[in-house]
């Protein structure tokens, strides 16, 4: 089950970079928006502070605090992890944790 939730959100990620990239091979693309409460949102979620937070998923808290606070918006794969936090925040736990 593990590799399976691993294999679904790194081939979400493939397809975020690639689409940043402005690829045309990505598969089946989504525009997503990600709005600071988004980010507050998905954060809070996981339980986790902003030093966790960006600990935890490899992200500056300097970022993620403009992110918070509509200073910057998350692009490419960040847009994409963070989708992904806030719609399956306990498979993207087991993932990284495993």
């Amino acid at each position: 089950m593990t590799k399976k939730v691993f294999d679904s959100i790194a081939a979400g990620l493939h397809d975020a970079l690639l689409m940043a990239q402005g690829s045309k091979r990505a598969g089946k693309l989504v525009s997503v928006s990600v709005f600071p409460a988004d980010v507050k949102k998905a954060r809070k979620k996981v339980g986790l502070s902003r030093e966790e937070f960006a600990q935890t998923f490899g992200l500056s808290a300097a970022t993620l605090r403009k992110w918070e606070n509509g200073e910057r918006q998350p692009t490419g794969a960040a847009r994409a992890l963070l989708t992904i936090i806030a719609r399956e925040p306990e498979a993207v736990l087991r993932a990284i944790r495993k």
